[in-house]
């Protein structure tokens, strides 16, 4: 601000007087001009005083100016420092955020190359899944279906034969139920190693699925090298297994089709090496069959049986005939066996090991069993109401009957419709299916007991159950098979039949013999205490009428003691 220049005001207008002009005498005038001069100089230092003021607020003003120059400097300073501060911090934190996105980067490419790693392992396993089996890891259905194909091509560019080979393990499912599927996996995957080994590099062997297996055997030679590598592979698989402290013995059924005699392509080959395998099963089991025609002629007869199964019930082809099982001591009827039979419209009259393993097999059993435990049970209820006297009737029932989830309901029903007591019924099983799974086919026997039913065990000595197994069914009844009977002798097979008497026996069992045909072999089932007998040689299987007939003939003569 600039300040007014006080010289140029009315104070600095008034002339100082010269000494010239100043009177030498002190007059009134002169007391005027001293006192106008006092005035002056006081204003001269109110002036001079107004004026060093003024300086100093000047000089004030500056050192403010300064000051406040400074303290814009400062400001200045800080702002920078902060800004480069700032700065330096959000460059370090971009830096930061930067390294931290690159990290990321790096790991989601680490993931990325991971999970496409992951994806090509799941399709390779995916791949093999589709192609080879889970448990054995041997080549499926499909891969051998290809393999087959290609060995096909090759054997007929070169003229070659070729053999397929159908294996299934006899016994296989005594072993799984008896001891379990863990044991029975591992069954079946050391018979895969063993069939490995039994083969050569440039052959396949590969699981179908359950115990079957199939080989593929390319460019063999002649039908005799061939016996001998096919029995090679028996002896391989039948040799005894130690499987966790289990020493198990099994055998195998194999169906052998060659190329091009029985087949030109993968399928024939297939279903033709299958349908030698079931020929053997049905022949003895645990050996092997090569397909012929005969073969085939017999699946196409099979398969018009399970045409025909399905429309003689409806019909009403089948009929019951009926079997007496005599007491050796007093001559009474022990029991009757119900039989079935098959008026064919064309065959006549079929008996039951010609088409019920068929009937098994495609699940007819199931209603023709039930229709055969009505018939038997009516027709007891109807003897018995005539005062015709015998103690059981005894029927025969499969392992599907067994396991069909209305069993123990359609028995509850029949009796109860029919009239029967059910200690009247016995139901006969053979040893084999006792096996087939043994806690859930001695539950249900069990529930049959608790009803009031017999149990029966048909066939005894053909099967493979162990003692052990079999205390643990509510058995009444054991029914030797009639091999035992058919070769009675002095010999080994008497001492055999004699044990299981013996067994029977304890096991406080009722034992029957079957197929007792001659008066020798009834003279040595009573010689060593067998307590019935049942058989041609005592009375062949009649009708129901004729089955009244002989019991009622049974009664009036029951005081004789003759065996009729």
């Amino acid at each position: 601000m600039i300040k007014p220049d006080r010289r140029r005001s009315g104070v600095y207008d008034r002339r100082e007087p010269t000494n010239n002009e100043m009177p030498s005498t002190p007059t009134t005038k002169d007391a005027a001009v001293d006192h106008d001069k006092s005035a002056y100089w006081r204003e001269s230092a109110i002036s001079a005083r107004e004026e060093q003021v003024h300086m100093r607020e000047d000089t004030a003003h500056g050192r403010e100016t300064k000051a406040l120059q400074r303290e814009e400097w400062a400001t200045s300073r800080e702002r920078e420092v902060y800004d480069q501060r700032t700065y330096r911090a959000a460059m370090e934190a971009l830096n930061a955020q930067l390294r931290q996105a690159n990290e990321e980067l790096v790991i989601a490419s680490i993931r990325s190359q991971a999970i496409a790693e992951e994806l090509e392992r799941s399709k390779a396993e995916m791949t093999h899944l589709a192609h080879y089996d889970f448990l054995t890891d041997l080549p499926n259905r499909t891969q051998l279906h290809d393999r087959i194909d290609q060995a096909i091509a090759l054997a007929t560019r070169h003229q070659a034969k070729l053999a397929v080979l159908f294996l299934d393990l006899d016994r296989f499912k005594i072993v799984n139920d008896s001891l379990g599927h863990a044991i029975g996996d591992q069954l079946l995957q050391s018979v895969a190693q063993r069939l490995k080994s039994a083969i050569r590099n440039s052959d396949t062997v590969s699981r179908q699925g359950g115990d079957e297996f199939v080989l593929l055997l390319s460019e063999v030679g002649q039908e005799e090298s061939l016996t001998l590598a096919i029995e090679k592979i028996h002896k391989i698989v039948t040799a005894p297994y130690s499987i966790a402290g289990n020493d198990l013995h099994i055998g195998v059924t194999i169906g052998v089709s060659l190329f091009p005699e029985n087949g030109g392509d993968t399928a024939t080959l297939m279903r033709n090496a299958d349908a030698a395998m079931y020929y053997a099963k049905e022949n003895g089991r645990d050996r092997y069959q090569f397909f012929k025609q005969e073969i085939h002629a017999r699946n196409i007869e099979r398969q018009s049986v399970e045409t025909s199964l399905s429309q003689a019930l409806d019909d009403r082809q089948f009929v019951l005939f009926y079997q007496a099982q005599i007491n050796l001591e007093n001559g009474t009827v022990m029991g009757v066996e119900a039989l079935a039979r098959w008026r064919h419209p064309s065959r006549g009259l079929l008996l039951p090991a010609w088409f019920i393993p068929i009937a098994e097999d495609c699940g007819a059993i199931v209603p023709i069993g039930r229709w055969v435990l009505r018939e038997a049970c009516e027709q007891a209820k109807s003897w018995l109401n005539q005062g015709l006297d015998f103690n059981v009737i005894c029927v025969n029932i499969s392992v599907r009957e067994l396991e069909h989830q209305d069993f123990l309901k359609n028995v509850r029903s029949v009796l109860q419709e029919t009239g029967l007591a059910p200690n009247r019924l016995e139901f006969e099983l053979t040893e084999t299916a006792l096996m087939k799974n043994i806690d859930r086919t001695a539950a249900t026997l069990h529930a049959l007991r608790a009803i009031g039913a017999r149990i029966s065990i048909d066939d005894f000595g053909t099967g493979y159950s162990s003692l052990s197994y079999l205390k643990r069914f509510p058995l009444d009844t054991m029914k030797i098979d009639q091999s035992f009977i058919r070769d009675i002798s002095t010999g080994n097979d008497d001492i055999l039949l004699n044990a299981i008497i013996g067994i029977g026996k304890s096991l406080r069992h009722q034992v029957i013999a079957e197929g007792v045909e001659t008066a020798k072999q009834l003279a040595f089932l009573r010689a060593n205490d067998c307590i019935a007998a049942q058989g041609f040689y005592l009375n062949a299987p009649m009708s129901a009428d004729e089955f009244g007939m002989f019991l009622s003939k049974r009664a009036s003569r029951r005081n004789d003691g003759a065996i009729q």
